[in-house]
């Protein structure tokens, strides 16, 4: 039995921050964020108690539109998030609440901008072991909730985005979830983190002042991990399963930086044009950005196409999932 993605949803906020705007805020330009990041506009959710499960739902409801799924039917969500809108309960369960979801298990997964692959693996086994028939992937994330506007270094890369996949059973060995290569290093916890909030230095004064409640990144470091990482685990993919390059028909990587995404791309000597990129209009929105490009690609994608998706991310985490598309659209 495969799991295999049977449908896609995906959603942006109208509100459009570009780098003019942007160079407002901070001391920036367009030609030095574009140079180093090649993110040119992304997307912020607005408005008063706006959680991430506000994306999370219209992308749910997107895919019961294009599917004909009705919400009884499903019977596992999973939630990939860095930003929900609760410590608890679970973003899951409030997306199974407000999308009317009333016979699934529901959990959220916190793997960083891997967060979307994690999911997806651990759907798949449930699928495949028979145990669940309708998987709901979400990966979705407010980055703009945790965004210090006053760091250039890194309110620049940041957006806001939801995207979804289903996933349905199929005894066709030619589609579906084939294999994945997933890894972590705890070392790298040192350089991608958001230090207040947990048990370790709860919410308070200090940790307001100190801004502590903001995403905190060595560049440099995690630059460096991230461009080895993503490259090295899809060649391994490529070579695991005698995939030429041209026999690849997609590359689907974390929208994280341009230049990252040429790394991998070159690393594993395929072509641009068979890469997913939409950096320059979305940035990073962490675990949204993998299915935000399957759902915009989603009309060139042909049943049995071989898509590699690649992430690396918080943690630190990274990996790469082979998968065949299940449909024509």
């Amino acid at each position: 039995m495969k799991a295999v993605i049977t449908a896609v949803g995906g959603y942006a906020p109208d509100y459009i921050l570009d780098n003019k705007e942007l160079s407002k805020m901070v001391d920036t330009s367009d030609e030095w964020i574009m140079t180093r990041v090649g993110i040119k506009e992304r997307h912020i959710l607005k408005g008063e108690r706006q959680g991430t499960s506000e994306m999370a739902v219209k992308a749910v409801e997107e895919i019961f539109r294009k599917s004909e799924t009705s919400p009884d039917e499903i019977d596992l969500v999973i939630c990939a998030t860095v930003t929900p809108d609760h410590i608890f309960p679970a973003m899951a369960n409030i997306v199974s609440d407000k999308a009317d979801i009333r016979n699934a298990h529901s959990f959220d997964l916190n793997a960083g901008c891997s967060g979307f692959l994690y999911a997806l693996d651990t759907a798949s086994k449930f699928i495949e072991a028979g145990s669940k028939k309708k998987a709901l992937v979400i990966g979705a994330d407010k980055m703009s909730s945790i965004t210090d506007y006053s760091d250039r270094t890194t309110c620049v890369l940041f957006g806001d985005a939801a995207a979804a996949v289903l996933l349905e059973p199929s005894k066709d060995d030619s589609v579906g979830v084939i294999d994945s290569i997933l890894r972590s290093d705890g070392f790298g916890r040192r350089y991608l983190k958001m230090e207040a909030g947990g048990s370790v230095a709860p919410p308070s004064i200090d940790t307001v002042k100190n801004k502590e409640h903001f995403i905190f990144q060595d560049g440099r470091h995690v630059f460096k991990y991230a461009v080895s990482s993503m490259a090295d685990v899809s060649v391994e993919m490529m070579k695991k399963h005698n995939i030429s390059p041209d026999e690849l028909d997609w590359l689907v990587p974390h929208q994280a930086n341009m230049r990252i995404i040429d790394a991998t791309a070159e690393r594993m000597g395929i072509d641009k044009n068979k890469v997913m990129i939409n950096i320059e209009r979305y940035g990073n929105t962490t675990a949204a950005t993998i299915p935000m490009c399957l759902y915009e690609w989603e009309n060139r994608l042909n049943k049995g196409d071989n898509l590699i998706l690649s992430a690396f991310g918080a943690g630190f985490t990274w990996g790469s999932i082979l998968v065949k598309w299940g449909y024509n659209s």
